[in-house]
């Protein structure tokens, strides 16, 4: 490998690093029971709290805000795809989007009960933005790695997001703890918490950006072109995608079983604050916990590949997901089974993903990556949407959390269903058409 690809990959890599650090430290574990707690003191006697004179139980305003944060993507993301396909500035797009996303999450800081609705704003827009980066990020992926070698590339680089997200929660997990000598209160720790989630990710897309040399495959094509041109590309992207039954089967699938894993991660630590009554300094130090031994399970997960390739390995992760979801329906009382939960979502967390892009990938006709990761990022990090809604309506229905939880099992198995029905030869074989 030559040290310009090797300068490329790690520029790659490190936007990982950088976006991470939203994923962790504000859609994990400080916005969700903030968020709840503000919402809380708003509410009425019954628990509810008026959005826009809509009536929405405030234990589930979190999961609704990141349903409709996504929902917002669907409806951007695969335009956007297309624009970028079509004009070849894939990297000009990720940075831009990098830049929004990181700054509406430092106007985070400015979340109050009296500034509800900009909160719930800037953090829709951070998400929409995070989510259009992704999919200009995973795009890339095609260009700086053969087929043989994503599964590879793709696992180092959900390997450096979960160091680079561990590293600033365990910055943030001091903050938290000395906020008295730091001459704050506790929420205003937790609010520099959220902030510095933005400016981590402005620092680090800088340095990835300055690094991030692609090969040259044609020249930029200008914004000023139709509008019906990207969509009349969107709607002839979308018919492929539906005559190619082992690539729709797989996207069928990758949007079930991946909602249920982004949903346990974005309601993890509202579920130990308000089930089982967890310190939020517990929550953030397990969760620290969490993206560090992640980044070892995803070097495990990367052995396993080597010997089942990646759709057993693929199953096998959902197998161990759906075993958290009954662990944690039956078993999560305390704090100790909190830690082995978190031990076994550390073993697939990262392979399940990295496995997934890389599977994906290879479906991807030639100049059509960032069209085709557009649908993919609408379920992918950070950024499903019917699993977050789906645990927020039975949570408003059943007011148990366990209840709520235990329903996320249907995520899991039906993307096991409909990927055992996806040939394995067509996919180890990197075989897309």
């Amino acid at each position: 490998m030559d040290w310009l690809l090797r300068r490329t990959r790690f520029a790659w890599y490190l936007y990982d690093w950088a976006n991470s650090a939203f994923v962790t430290t504000v859609v994990t574990v400080f916005f969700g029971p903030y968020l709840t707690l503000i919402a809380s003191r708003a509410a009425d006697s019954q628990g509810n709290i008026s959005i826009f004179g809509v009536g929405i139980y405030s234990e589930s305003l979190f999961s609704y805000v990141v349903s409709f944060s996504v929902l917002l993507q669907v409806l951007f993301l695969p335009l956007i795809g297309t624009v970028a396909d079509i004009t070849n500035q894939k990297k000009r797009f990720l940075y831009l989007f990098a830049y929004l996303g990181s700054f509406f999450t430092v106007l985070l800081f400015f979340l109050y009960e009296r500034t509800l609705y900009l909160g719930i704003t800037a953090f829709i827009l951070a998400n929409l933005f995070f989510g259009a980066s992704v999919v200009m990020y995973n795009s890339l992926l095609v260009e700086i790695a053969e087929v043989d070698e994503r599964d590879k590339v793709s696992l180092i680089g959900w390997a450096f997001g979960y160091i680079g997200g561990g590293i600033l929660l365990a910055i943030n997990l001091v903050t938290i703890y000395l906020y008295q000598y730091l001459n704050q209160s506790y929420e205003e720790a937790i609010r520099m918490s959220l902030a510095s989630a933005g400016i981590w990710w402005l620092v680090f897309s800088i340095i990835s950006q300055t690094n991030l040399i692609l090969p040259i495959k044609g020249k930029a094509v200008s914004l000023r072109f139709p509008f019906r041109n990207s969509i009349s590309g969107l709607i002839k992207t979308f018919k492929e995608v539906l005559k190619n039954k082992n690539a729709l089967l797989f996207f069928v699938a990758y949007l079930f079983y991946n909602d249920g894993v982004q949903t346990i991660i974005v309601i993890s630590s509202q579920f130990g604050r308000r089930e089982l009554n967890l310190s939020m300094d517990f929550l953030v130090v397990t969760l620290l916990l969490v993206q560090f031994l992640s980044f070892f399970g995803t070097l495990i997960i990367m052995k396993i590949d080597n010997y089942l390739q990646s759709k057993k390995t693929l199953l096998f992760c959902l197998l161990v997901w759906t075993f958290t979801v009954v662990f944690a329906f039956l078993f999560l009382k305390d704090s100790t089974g909190f830690i082995v939960l978190a031990v076994l979502i550390s073993l697939v967390l990262g392979g399940t993903q990295a496995i997934s892009r890389s599977i994906f990938s290879t479906f991807i006709p030639k100049e059509k990556e960032a069209e085709y990761f557009s649908f993919y990022e609408i379920t992918e990090k950070g950024s499903s949407w019917i699993g977050p809604l789906f645990f927020g309506l039975i949570l408003q229905l059943s007011k148990s959390y366990r209840i709520a939880i235990l329903s996320l099992i249907l995520f899991f198995l039906l993307g096991i269903f409909l990927l055992l029905k996806i040939k394995i030869k067509e996919i180890d074989a990197g075989v897309s058409r």
